[in-house]
């Protein structure tokens, strides 16, 4: 549902900018710091809702890539700390179970005779 918003909002958008543009035709004098020319407004809109549009594109998929290997290393992380916790739980069966070996043994009882009774 939020990405048919986009979609439709970015059409508005459109819409508007190239009504306006359309509206605008007349021929401005544009500065670029070191060349002056005349050139028709319409151009000037779009090209500036053009470049206005990739800046915004490159800083979100800058943004996309970032995220991705921010969701990589968390990923890892995980990872690894599952397999601490589960190396840690496995530990703590081995002494356990080292334990009761040792007490039947001091016991003098196998294991056989203790599931016996």
């Amino acid at each position: 549902m939020k990405t048919q918003w986009m979609v439709i909002s970015a059409l508005l958008f459109a819409l508007i900018t190239a009504i306006f543009a359309v509206i605008n035709v007349d021929k401005v004098q544009v500065n670029f710091g070191f060349v002056q020319t005349d050139t028709p407004l319409i151009l000037v809109i779009l090209f500036s809702t053009l470049l206005g549009g990739l800046t915004v594109f490159f800083f979100a998929v800058i943004r996309q890539f970032k995220l991705q290997r921010r969701i990589r290393s968390l990923e890892k992380q995980l990872a690894s700390h599952h397999a601490d916790t589960a190396e840690k739980v496995s530990g703590t069966h081995d002494v356990h179970v080292e334990a009761e070996y040792q007490m039947e043994t001091e016991l003098g009882l196998s294991s056989r005779e203790t599931e016996r009774k």
